[in-house]
């Protein structure tokens, strides 16, 4: 555990300081792509205007043979530049991997300041967190960088989840952390192929009652508890927490409704993997914009969230201005990256 009184302090000569609080942007959508495939890094620059976050992908999906193509890839395409105000993440290949030590130290070296984040997979408690801390101090001084470069956990081990809360307060570059739930699934021995998203076989029965022999049958969130979980232990750190992938690309509705439960239980955005899911990611980290305009209402009738209004015959409290605040603050970010809701929400 690090000291309160050496928490903040760089890890290197030359490095810069860590942020007190994480720069506040949109992250509703983080959208995935492979860097080696030359056709979709010269799309980066149209992609990047439709996104919050561009990560480009090193690991998972990436074959063996073109791991170096892919980082060359990434970091051809942010050094062509065109990306506007987007957020550049790069998810790098797992610690215990041969390529982790060049994907970090040519990445920093080729991108620099324009890289916001490092995704770091199968995070699996504070000692990974440590390890990548400190090497990236150091490419940071040597490269003089002058921005320091977040760290964005993946949580997809059972000894991750174990260790969440200890991973969130690992160090002052922790950004948040995303739901992993593929390798989660593997690392449980959880009876499952699908990324993401429930399963038919998970579920609750009714009741029997007499005179029926159907009983009514509701399936159920595979990913409730772990999420719940990695919410608070973000929430408490003052992080942001993420639903992962969402393997089946076909099924829109069953994507929109695990990206809703996510932003409904306090997540901040959710990973896209194809361009149709850029759209459904959008629309769900979006507040409605009735309730916006309606939360700010409740702003603007206790500007210093104290006392009690009365508003369409429901009382608002300083615990509902808390609520509302939350919603108007993420209208906000949104309406500096999306104009037409912008207009919406009248800000």
């Amino acid at each position: 555990m690090k000291l309160p009184n050496t928490f903040y302090k760089p890890l290197a000569i030359g490095a810069p300081a860590p942020f007190r609080e994480i720069p506040v942007r949109p992250e509703r959508v983080v959208h995935f792509f492979p860097p080696h495939i030359e056709k979709i890094r010269a799309r980066m620059p149209e992609t990047a205007q439709q996104v919050d976050v561009l990560c480009g992908n090193l690991e998972d999906a990436i074959p063996v043979d073109a791991k170096e193509a892919a980082r060359r890839g990434f970091i051809q395409g942010v050094q062509a530049g065109g990306l506007g105000d987007t957020a550049v993440w790069v998810r790098v290949n797992c610690l215990n991997s041969p390529w982790i030590l060049d994907d970090l130290a040519e990445i920093v070296a080729g991108c620099g300041d324009r890289l916001d984040a490092v995704m770091i997979p199968k995070v699996e408690g504070p000692w990974d967190i440590h390890f990548v801390d400190q090497y990236l101090a150091q490419l940071e001084a040597r490269s003089g960088v002058k921005k320091p470069i977040l760290i964005h956990a993946l949580l997809e081990t059972a000894e991750g989840v174990k260790n969440v809360e200890q991973i969130a307060t690992a160090s002052p570059r922790m950004h948040g952390m995303s739901l992993g739930p593929a390798d989660l699934a593997a690392s449980r021995g959880m009876k499952t192929t699908r990324v993401g998203g429930g399963h038919p076989g998970y579920g609750v029965l009714a009741d029997p009652a007499e005179g029926q022999t159907a009983r009514a049958f509701a399936q159920q969130d595979l990913w409730h508890y772990t999420l719940a979980r990695m919410v608070d232990a973000c929430a408490a750190s003052g992080l942001r927490a993420f639903y992962g992938p969402f393997g089946d690309l076909k099924d829109e509705a069953g994507c929109e409704a695990q990206f809703r439960n996510a932003f409904i239980m306090g997540c901040t955005g959710a990973w896209s993997l194809a361009p149709n899911q850029i759209a459904i990611a959008k629309r769900v980290f979006s507040p409605d914009v009735k309730e916006v305009l309606f939360a700010k209402r409740i702003l603007e009738s206790m500007p210093d969230g104290t006392g009690v209004a009365m508003i369409d015959g429901k009382m608002q409290d300083d615990a509902t201005w808390k609520q509302a605040k939350v919603m108007v603050d993420l209208a906000r970010l949104i309406a500096r990256k999306d104009p037409d809701l912008a207009a919406a929400y009248g800000l």
